[in-house]
Formats: C-alpha cells, structure tokens, sequence
C-alpha cells in the first residue's frame, strides 16, 4: 500500500478563533492525541506530529490514501465536537501539496503576522512530541528536517522577516489608542511565556508608570519580573486587584477563562468606569468573550491584532514572490526525494540477484582453476558467462515483446545497458 504526505488541519485564514480554540492542543496533549490518532487508524496511520498554536491546529502525517476521509471526524471527536461544525473550516493537502505548506508555515508565509519568527520554533516542539511519542519515522523526520532549513533558507535570502510588525507592538499600538502617553498607565501581564515576554519589552520602552506579572508558577513569574524591574501578584489576587491596571494583556495556557465577565464588571465599578484595555492572546481565550461588551472596556483578541498587523506587512510583500520560487525548487527536490525511496526495495532486489549471479559465477570459476585450467581461459569463461546472465533478460523480453511494447524496450534499452566506449 502507498503511503501519503498528509497535512490536514485549519488555522487563522479558514477559522474565527472561536473555533480555533476549540481544537486548540497544549503541549502536554499532544503526545495522548497522537496515541490516539494512531490507535483510530492503526497501521494505515505510519507516522504522525500535530502543530498547534494560537493561529493554527495542524496534523502532519505519512499515512495511506484512505486515512484523509477520516481526520475530520476524527479531530471532532477527539475534541468533542460534531464534525459539521468544524467541517467548513477545514483544509487538506497531499503529497506536493502538504510538503509546500508546511514550507510555507515555517517560512513565515502562512502566518497571521507576515514572516513572523515564532511558528519555527512552535514547530520544532511539535516534532520534538512527535519524537517523544515515537511517532516519527524516516518520512517525517526528512520532511521536517528540510522544512527548518527552507525557513532558514529564506529568511536568510529574502526580507520576509524584515520591518517585523508583531503582535506585542500592536498590542502597545492598541494602548496607546485608548490612553495616548502610557507613562501613568500600570500594565498587568498575565502568563510568562515567549508572547508575554515579547509584550513585557515592548512596554517597557514606554516606561509605564507600574508593570505587574502574574503567572500560575511563581519561579517564572519572578524571573520575568526581574527582567522589567516589574512587580509579581498571585492568579489568586486577581479578583481583589484586577481594578488596579489600566492594561491587561493575557496568555496562558489554561483551558477556560481566567477572566471572567462578573469579576471584569467589578473592577470597572471600582475603577468608576475609567478606561481599561485588555489584549487576550491566548488560545483558548483567557478572557470571556462577554466582557468585550462592557462599555469602559476595549478587549482585543489575537485576530483583532492579526487584522491590524496586515496593514504593516506591504514593506515585506515584495520578498514573497522570491520565498516562493525558493519554497517551490524545494518541494520539487523533496518529492524527488520521495520518489526516489519508493523505488528503493527495487533497486535492492535487484543489488541482491546481481550479487547471487556473481557469487554463482565466482564459485564456479575457483572450481575451474582447482582442476587446472589456465586463469585466462576460466577469465573468459567466467566473462562470458557473466555477460549472458547480464543481456538474457533484457533479449528475452525484446522477443516476446510485439508492437508498442517492443518500440518502448528499444527506446529504453540503450539506456539501461551500459557504454563500453564511454567506460574506457
């Protein structure tokens, strides 16, 4: 049975993140999902990885053709959600296609944010899962391989990634919309991974009045902390202190809201309706969709902030068309590649019945000079014994071979038989 180059998933373009998060996987899931998509398919499932972030929730797998009839359900089910829903959102790519996506994800080209950098390394952790599970084998593993060096390829050889508008700039952009100068404001960060980070420095330049972190481990909310000069509260102060900020910008990885409308409606109530803006860029969303409908309150999400950032991305869309042409010389030379290691059981076989012939031959020839005969003439024995196995093959289908098929033989045999001249 063939086996396919599948990628199968949605992301940013075909899924509101109301969806997107509904399929969302942390990190710690990915290995049980990945069991699991192999015990629903079985055999027909070779290997598999899933990449999921904030904009995108993708499976990567050599599988056999008929497995793609069933992701979809099978990714509903797993999440627990009726596959009609998530059905219009969803895309599939095979073989050159799936190979050129996932190029085009890890160069930055598919991405909310043009040329972004992060999804390289969102990537390089879901292979890292994939080989934690076991579930990546020699297909996989060269597709993954090739698809971090194209990344490099043309972040190195284009301006992709030139002129980076993020997500954390619009984030301060978005801020300063609602409070003008932000050195009185205090700001509120809560989560201390890379986007928290990258929103933490991007304020800091502003030197706002106060900046706070809050994190479910304390560890990472203090390093941090440390590196801002910010202050550290507990997830569990939230509620009493959540009036105190002016700024909240939120990304964890916790399943449901962290925020919710009720707890949000005080804070206002105690602020007297003062202004608050609020950047939700989690996926599940950290903060309940409900409270974007308070009147003081501004609450963006990871798509309001993708639609902003495109208006930034002009600088960079000269260097796509030269990241494509890159991509695409690149695919060609992986399916190449892939065809290339169909054929390899054929090309064994054939390595193994040669050696047989030569062994067969061998043997004989050392019987012959046991009794005597001359080296030259077992030399020409063994020679012309050789070249008769070689061509009898070859003669044998030509003479049975009549009309179409016998132009195909003398078109392709030259081919196959080696030059004497040219081997001089």
């Amino acid at each position: 049975m063939s086996v396919d180059v599948i990628t199968f998933g949605l992301n940013h373009v075909s899924a509101p993140v109301s969806v997107r998060e509904r399929v969302s996987m942390p990190l710690e899931v990915l290995k049980p999902a990945i069991d699991g998509l192999r015990s629903a398919f079985g055999a027909s499932v070779k290997e598999a990885a899933i990449l999921s972030t904030c904009n995108r929730t993708e499976i990567y797998c050599a599988a056999e053709p008929h497995v793609s009839a069933g992701l979809a359900d099978w990714l509903a089910e797993f999440n627990k959600l009726e596959s009609r829903s998530l059905q219009p959102h969803l895309y599939q790519y095979q073989q050159n296609e799936a190979v050129r996506h996932a190029f085009r994800v890890a160069s930055g080209l598919d991405s909310m944010v043009l040329g972004e950098p992060q999804i390289l390394g969102q990537m390089k952790d879901a292979v890292r899962a994939a080989e934690q599970a076991g579930s990546l084998g020699t297909l996989l593993h060269q597709l993954f391989q090739r698809t971090f060096s194209v990344a490099k390829e043309v972040r190195s050889q284009t301006a992709i990634g030139a002129h980076s508008v993020s997500m954390a700039a619009a984030a301060v952009r978005l801020a300063e919309r609602v409070f003008g100068d932000l050195s009185q404001t205090r700001v509120l960060f809560i989560g201390a991974g890379e986007m928290i980070e990258l929103c933490a420095t991007h304020f800091a330049a502003l030197e706002p009045a106060q900046m706070t972190v809050a994190n479910r481990t304390a560890e990472r909310a203090e390093a941090l902390a440390s590196r801002f000069m910010a202050k550290t509260m507990k997830l569990s102060d939230l509620p009493a202190s959540l009036a105190d900020f002016d700024i909240v910008v939120s990304c964890t990885a916790s399943s449901l809201p962290i925020l919710g409308l009720g707890m949000v409606e005080r804070a206002t109530r105690i602020r007297r309706h003062k202004p608050m803006v609020m950047v939700d860029l989690a996926v599940p969303r950290d903060i309940e969709t409900e409270v974007g409908r308070l009147d003081d309150v501004y609450l963006y999400s990871v798509d309001d902030l993708g639609r902003m950032v495109q208006s930034g991305t002009d600088a960079r869309r000269a260097a796509v068309v030269q990241a494509e042409a890159i991509i695409e010389t690149r695919v060609q030379n992986f399916m190449h590649w892939l065809h290339n290691r169909e054929i390899v059981p054929t090309i064994v076989d054939i390595h193994q019945k040669a050696e047989q012939l030569k062994d067969v031959e061998l043997q004989r020839a050392r019987r012959l000079l046991a009794k005597g005969q001359s080296p030259e003439a077992v030399l020409e024995q063994l020679a012309h014994s050789l070249t008769q196995k070689y061509i009898h093959g070859s003669l044998a289908a030509l003479n049975r071979s009549e009309d179409t098929e016998r132009q195909q033989l003398l078109d392709l045999l030259p081919r196959l038989l080696p030059d004497a001249e040219r081997r001089r």
